[in-house]
């Protein structure tokens, strides 16, 4: 050791009051972590006062002195082991935190990615991001489309010549349009205001007997507040967010094919690591004037309460199923089953191969009150 290391050792070591400290104890042989580059975070996690300061010191040189002109680490911090990770934070941290990937940085949970729920998972406000998949698929029903009618007056459509088999393509796109406003500058958990938009239109592509029509569009707006949570469930669950919001679902069309209604929900979300998800929502839709109301028993079929649940089976393939449930003794509602598969590499491609089963009522706007089956298979890009 140079006498210059070893009076800034000297020195370093009289900073930090280590009594009784010699020559021999700075000459042994340094540590693992006393030998390599440290980090900030590092050292946030060292144990003890006197060497948690040691190591920010050590890291301060290593900043600004060549390598060689480093001294050794006293042995306070050369004695400190490495604490270990805590595996069962909802947002397991095993390398040091990232500030390049922002809301898709894969070292924070999915539903803290999707809902930007941490500083850390935070990608700002007014930037366009994935909702619900972008999707463009073909569908095979096992029936023809039915006359549209509803109880209101006015509302019974007539008989087109509708194929069961049709093209399917869904935009959603949101945009965070506010944070922080009750959780300030928490340093661990960031609330949210989003606006969201989605669409789905149904295209007789294969029908060249009425000019391949699109038979359907449903339009999809809502305003939602996200308030990050972190209550640990039974099981190794943690709940991770609480949200409410306000939706309306519309189809653009004139009578006697209109259909529209307006819904306040509750929302949450809980997740074990990053395996599986569980997701629901609970609406109450919004009354309407009698002469206005479109779909009176709208909610008696497509239901009150939405139950999503998601399993992540590896990084390749994600296993899904959604239910509808009017929560009435009719039990009217329906399930969705998804499958999605990565195309491309699994930790940089948003591209899905994507297979669903819809069983139930509301398949689209002007269905909503006749049960249907339909299998649909095509591309999604998701997480965007």
């Amino acid at each position: 050791m140079t006498m210059t290391a070893r009076h800034a050792v000297l020195a370093l070591l009289a900073g930090l009051g280590v009594a009784g400290a010699n020559a021999q104890a700075v000459d042994k042989p340094p540590s693992p972590l006393a030998e390599s580059q440290l980090t900030w975070q590092q050292c946030q996690q060292v144990a003890g006062k006197d060497a948690r300061l040691a190591c920010f010191d050590r890291w301060s040189q290593q900043q600004t002195l060549p390598g060689t002109a480093v001294p050794a680490a006293p042995p306070v911090l050369a004695s400190t082991p490495t604490p270990p990770v805590d595996a069962s934070l909802p947002a397991t941290r095993v390398i040091s935190v990232s500030t390049e990937e922002g809301c898709r940085d894969r070292q924070y949970s999915a539903l803290s990615r999707f809902w930007e729920l941490e500083n850390g998972s935070d990608c700002g406000t007014f930037g366009f991001r994935g909702y619900r998949p972008l999707n463009v698929s073909i569908s095979a029903a096992t029936s023809d489309p039915a006359v549209p009618n509803s109880p209101a007056a006015g509302h019974e459509g007539t008989y087109i010549n509708y194929q069961a088999n049709e093209m399917r393509i869904g935009l959603s796109v949101r945009t965070k349009l506010a944070q922080g406003m009750l959780t300030g500058d928490d340093p661990d958990k960031k609330d949210s205001l989003w606006f969201a938009y989605s669409q789905l239109s149904t295209w007789q592509v294969f029908n060249s007997a009425i000019s391949r029509p699109f038979r359907t569009t449903d339009h999809e707006p809502e305003l939602m507040y996200v308030y990050p949570t972190d209550f640990k469930l039974p099981f190794g669950w943690r709940w991770r967010y609480t949200g409410v919001g306000i939706v309306h679902q519309s189809n653009g069309q004139t009578l006697p094919l209109s259909r529209s209604w307006n819904r306040t929900f509750l929302m949450g979300g809980m997740e074990l690591d990053d395996r599986f998800q569980f997701t629901t929502r609970f609406w109450n839709r919004i009354k309407e004037d009698a002469e206005d109301d479109d779909n009176p028993d709208i909610a008696n079929y497509i239901g009150r309460a939405e139950f999503t649940g998601r399993w992540n089976y590896d990084r390749d393939n994600s296993f899904s199923a959604t239910l509808r449930n009017n929560l009435r003794s009719s039990g009217h509602g329906s399930i969705r089953l998804e499958w999605m598969k990565v195309i491309g590499d699994p930790v940089k491609s948003n591209l899905r191969f994507h297979t669903q089963l819809f069983h139930g009522y509301g398949d689209t706007l002007v269905d909503y009150n006749r049960k249907r089956t339909v299998l649909g298979i095509g591309l999604s890009l998701v997480d965007f």
